[in-house]
């Protein structure tokens, strides 16, 4: 009778690995995109005014895009690239950070994000990146392609890097990035042991050893969405100019609160 409930145990331990290995592979593509979409005539709302484009893609998407301009004499421009949530209503609000600094902000919904139309899909979001950065400068001509800063955030981190390796830029900033995708899945899920690689790359890695800017990365220490275990990794990649800014207590979504990140940024973007 024990043995017959420890190999029912054993067993319904076994169905429930294979069952979850089986779901995490399947639903990849809705753990990585988290988007959340807004109607056309959707009118955002935030404390500064902002301009508001839509993109073409080559393949007939529509790329929705927010400029925020500052109200100081203006440095430069911040191409910034967001998470991997929701969608600009909630990512707008950054802007800040760095309009108060004398930077005019560009963001731009990934497809399927907000008023972004199609899939997102990895390649097609590297071709988008390209996209964005192109259109703002054909736009707006007071802007200077050597005074661009890039500007990543968790997913957006890996679009940013892809991008800083073949476009012109001052420098490329990345907060809360990760090695790449596949080794932030099997970090987070190590219980687990993954038998099997992922769809999607978000290389960081691979970007990073090709980008001869100067790089600044942001990382908290309690971020338990992006654990350290993966982020570190990104440390021997880097020059010995560039700098690796850890907060302490920081987590995934709260960097910007901290006075460490707040005076790091008057720094790189003085």
């Amino acid at each position: 009778m024990i043995n017959l409930t420890i190999k029912k145990v054993i067993l319904w331990i076994v169905s429930f690995y294979i069952l979850t290995i089986i779901g995490i592979y399947t639903l990849q593509r809705y753990i990585i995109f988290q988007p959340v979409e807004l109607p056309l005539d959707y009118q955002f709302v935030f404390e500064n005014p902002y301009d508001e484009f839509f993109i073409k893609t080559k393949d007939n998407e529509t790329l929705n895009a927010l400029l925020f301009q500052t109200d100081l004499p203006c440095k430069g421009l911040v191409i910034y690239f967001h998470g991997n949530a929701d969608n600009l209503q909630r990512w707008g609000k950054f802007h800040s950070d760095f309009t108060s600094r004398g930077y005019d902000v560009f963001m731009s919904d990934f497809r399927g994000f907000g008023k972004s139309t199609g899939q997102p899909d990895e390649l097609k979001l590297y071709d988008d990146a390209q996209l964005v950065y192109d259109f703002i400068f054909d736009l707006v001509d007071k802007y200077k392609r050597s005074k661009v800063i890039i500007y990543g955030r968790s997913l957006g981190c890996a679009i940013a890097s892809n991008l800083a390796t073949k476009v012109e830029a001052q420098k490329i900033i990345l907060e809360t990035p990760f090695k790449n995708f596949s080794n932030l899945m099997k970090t987070n899920s190590r219980i687990l042991f993954l038998p099997f690689d992922f769809k999607y790359y978000f290389s960081n890695d691979e970007h990073l050893s090709k980008i001869k800017k100067p790089i600044y990365i942001f990382v908290g220490t309690k971020d338990w969405i992006v654990p350290n275990q993966s982020s570190n990794q990104l440390k021997p990649l880097l020059k010995p100019s560039d700098q690796y800014i850890e907060i302490e207590g920081g987590g995934h979504k709260n960097l910007n609160t901290f006075n460490k990140y707040q005076q790091a940024l008057d720094t790189i973007l003085k």
